[in-house]
């Protein structure tokens, strides 16, 4: 079994590729550095919508123990580090997640 953390964070144009450029150089390095036990992954997603760009982050952890590792008892509040949030327009408070039933690859 895994879990699979869901998040949304929304921009402006403008500032998406400062969003990207934060996500990539700070926010998850600073996330791989916690070394969290269980953590295996994360995928970043993006579109273009018409009057903004949306971001979706996808972590996938061993078990819901390790996300708590990672976030503590108030498991499902957010993660967005105040050098994100100055180029966020609006966010998810709370993140999602969904247990890993089956993969299939092809």
């Amino acid at each position: 079994m895994a879990i699979k953390r869901v998040w949304h964070g929304w921009t402006t144009k403008e500032n998406a590729d400062k969003y990207q450029d934060v996500l990539n150089k700070q926010v998850l390095p600073g996330i791989e550095e916690k070394q969290i036990p269980g953590y295996k992954k994360i995928e970043v997603l993006r579109i273009e919508l018409e009057y903004e760009v949306e971001f979706v982050t996808i972590m996938t952890f061993e078990s819901l123990q390790n996300v708590v590792e990672f976030q503590g008892d108030n498991y499902k509040q957010c993660y967005v580090p105040d050098v994100a949030q100055k180029v966020l327009k609006r966010w998810d408070k709370e993140s999602i997640h969904y247990e890993l039933i089956e993969t299939r690859e092809y």
